[in-house]
């Protein structure tokens, strides 16, 4: 289980993007990395095929690894840790004030 999940709002921490915000698209699980939307963006080259005849140069967001990037919650990065309730179920729950993370 990840400290960050799909659809969280996170802030980049380290990196060329540092500061920076987004939402996260989509985990890639065994490389501890992310897709974030607007977040190491680079230009692709496609060439022209059926679905896109014209071809051209592209943006899309690469991937970022996990330890560069913090969850934000209401606008603040939170540290993230584990807790596990009565009913069994594991929470994510904020380090500071011990409140659960949906």
């Amino acid at each position: 289980m990840y400290r960050i999940k799909k659809d969280d709002n996170v802030k980049v921490i380290s990196g060329n993007y540092k500061g920076q915000t987004g939402r996260v698209l989509r985990l890639i699980g065994n490389n501890n990395r992310a897709l974030v939307e607007g977040i190491n963006k680079v230009k692709k080259h496609m060439r022209p095929s059926q679905e896109n005849p014209q071809g051209g140069i592209i943006e899309k967001e690469m991937s970022i690894h996990l330890s560069n990037l913090m969850l934000l919650e209401k606008s603040k990065v939170v540290k993230v840790s584990f807790k596990i309730l009565d009913n069994g179920k594991k929470v994510r729950v904020n380090r500071k004030n011990n409140n659960i993370i949906k």
